[in-house]
């Protein structure tokens, strides 16, 4: 298992199924949507490994579901590659992938690719900008990303402003994950 547990959703092509990868254990769906009622009934999958390729789509449309598995939208190169390749790929570079997209200030979720309005993903980018000049980029972006308020975040619905606060929060936990190497 990969140093920092990951969640990615894999493809089995044969069977026309999704298998996702949560913390370093494989869930297979039983169809080929991927929301809250299908991660219900998921069941251990128990085929072959090499059979499963990276989904070159990440993001999560359900929002339940996405605050629960953390899709990272990683990079195109990795995308399509089988899972032992991936995992080697994760143990190897993906600690230090992760680690500048956060410090360039950028969000490595695949969740905020369906945000519309990223006003939330704005106010960390703008507020992390302003405060690394002052401080060491690793605290600017932990202090950028835990000091967002709802209130700092304009969305014309209720809904949206939702989403955004849970993206947010994901964000910030996932912030303070890598910055402070914790587990």
């Amino acid at each position: 298992m990969p140093l920092r547990p990951i969640d990615a959703i894999f493809v089995h092509p044969k069977r026309r199924l999704y298998v996702v990868y949560y913390r370093g254990i494989l869930w297979q769906l039983p169809r080929m949507k991927i929301d809250n009622s299908a991660w219900q009934r998921r069941h251990l999958y128990n085929d072959n490994i090499n059979a499963l390729y990276l989904s070159r789509r990440q993001a999560i449309h359900d929002p339940v579901l996405a605050q629960k598995l953390r899709t990272l939208n990683l990079p195109a190169a990795v995308r399509g590659s089988t899972l032992p390749l991936f995992e080697a790929w994760w143990e190897a570079h993906g600690f230090d992938w992760l680690e500048d997209k956060l410090i360039s200030g950028q969000s490595p979720l695949a969740a905020h690719k369906l945000i519309t309005r990223p006003s939330a993903l704005n106010t960390i980018i703008d507020s992390s900008s302003a405060t690394q000049a002052n401080d060491s980029k690793n605290n600017a972006l932990a202090n950028a990303a835990v000091n967002i308020t709802p209130a700092k975040q304009s969305s014309s619905s209720t809904m949206a402003t939702a989403t955004n606060d849970i993206f947010v929060d994901m964000l910030a936990d996932l912030v303070d994950e890598v910055m402070h190497h914790r587990l």
